[in-house]
């Protein structure tokens, strides 16, 4: 039997109150060995329980439990699902892993496809992999919401773009997880004269009529890196065309707000700023539902970075402080530090903003930035001795970034002090405010 580590227990938990502790096995829940994680939410979702946990020693603990119906029991496990994640079967026109070069880490290659990471972490997956038993057991334990790449309601399209003869049964699964009440939202990854115009209406309509169970449809445009041979040609949407796209989601907006109250469709923040438009209002986003794809993150940073200008009162000092930021959101973080240059006129902010000469000058996102262009361009630049950087340009779980060059690194390279901030207007000002030289 395959062994079910628990590597941590949260604090004030039902597990901590047992003396449930890191290191311990879990055996069964209910006399059953859960299989995977979609297994054990099922089997925890009860109101009694009995587990059985092997300790170090090998003693066996019987815990009775009782407890409400959806409490967490403050459990983590060494393999978050307790088995190995599915990887992906496609071969996707626009595969953004395809474009990575040679020499990266190795978990920075792997595709997954996983349902069971769709429900704990929000990823989209495009259900080609699924088998029947699979999809059935969804719809028995009530895995929701479901997030789905589409990227096109037409079955022969989907299956040119997945490159995956069963990607033409999308609207199949989707109807049936409808049929049994399961909660969706979707994504597409818009590709110019293959997804996109009155392609993208028809999928937008399609969805569109599987509201209130798909929730909402996020539309992204295509990512591009310099190192697409030998893959298809692909190019970027130009100004006039991601206007056009924002007109078309604008009419599916519009029509979905009339029958159902709600926008249903949202344009990724690339959309907007490459047809040279203003983001939209923080309210046009509806509690930012789809912060994972892009859309409204630039807005959500700008209305908590406004609120903390507010509330300076001027008395606070100057500091000396570099902030790096991508292209795409470069405009948008010089206005902000603009504002607080007037609010406090002694502070000494630069900007700067990082081409990403690593994956192309096409990748204008933060997020994919390296520390040897960080570190290069910083030091063409000139820099004062604290850097800001966005927290996602490190790995999630350690100073890490894309090419393998270590925070500690990137600070040795520049002798400055470097500091990952979190993706926060709120941090961003406060971290404006307090850092020393």
């Amino acid at each position: 039997m395959k062994e079910i580590r628990i590597t941590a227990i949260e604090a004030e938990s039902i597990a901590e109150e047992l003396e449930v502790e890191a290191g311990d096995q879990l055996l069964t829940i209910n006399g059953k060995v859960p299989k995977d994680i979609f297994d054990y939410y099922y089997l925890v979702n009860d109101e009694e329980l009995l587990l059985e946990i092997q300790k170090p020693s090998g003693e066996i603990w019987e815990l009775e439990i009782e407890k409400e119906l959806d409490e967490s029991l403050g459990l983590e496990f060494e393999e978050g699902l307790l088995d190995e994640p599915k990887s992906c079967f496609n071969k996707c026109v626009f595969c953004f892993i395809d474009q990575l070069p040679k020499g990266m880490r190795p978990s920075l290659y792997f595709k997954d496809d996983d349902t069971r990471l769709s429900f704990m972490h929000g990823n989209y997956v495009t259900l080609t992999n699924l088998k029947e038993e699979e999809i059935q057991r969804i719809i028995d334990y009530r895995i929701q919401p479901i997030n789905i790449s589409v990227h096109s309601t037409d079955p022969q399209l989907r299956r040119e773009l997945l490159n995956n003869k069963n990607a033409g049964k999308i609207m199949e699964y989707i109807d049936r997880f409808a049929d049994h009440g399961m909660l969706m939202n979707s994504q597409i990854v818009l590709c110019p004269d293959l997804n996109d115009k009155v392609k993208l209406s028809r999928s937008l309509e399609d969805l569109a009529e599987r509201y209130p169970y798909m929730e909402t449809v996020s539309v992204v445009p295509v990512g591009i890196t310099k190192f697409r041979q030998n893959l298809a040609a692909m190019r970027l949407f130009t100004q006039e065309e991601a206007e056009e796209t924002i007109r078309r989601i604008q009419k599916m907006q519009e029509l979905m707000l009339q029958k159902h109250q709600t926008r249903f469709v949202f344009a990724s923040d690339e959309f907007y700023l490459t047809a040279n438009r203003d983001l939209p209002p923080a309210d046009h986003y509806e509690g930012f539902r789809q912060l994972e794809n892009g859309v409204g993150m630039l807005r959500l940073f700008m209305e908590q970075a406004e609120a903390a200008l507010e509330r300076l009162d001027g008395t606070e000092k100057g500091r000396a402080v570099s902030v790096a930021t991508g292209k795409l959101a470069k405009n948008s973080i010089q206005d902000l530090v603009d504002r607080f240059k007037q609010r406090i006129p002694s502070a000494d902010v630069q900007v700067h903003c990082i081409e990403n000469r690593f994956f192309g000058e096409k990748i204008t996102v933060t997020g994919l930035l390296t520390g040897r262009d960080l570190v290069e361009q910083l030091k063409e630049d000139g820099h004062h001795q604290t850097i800001l950087i966005p927290e996602n340009m490190l790995k999630h779980d350690e100073p890490l970034f894309l090419d393998d060059m270590t925070l500690e690194e990137a600070m040795k390279a520049l002798d400055a002090q470097v500091i990952p901030v979190s993706l926060d207007g709120d941090a961003f000002v406060a971290n404006l405010k307090y850092l020393k030289n």
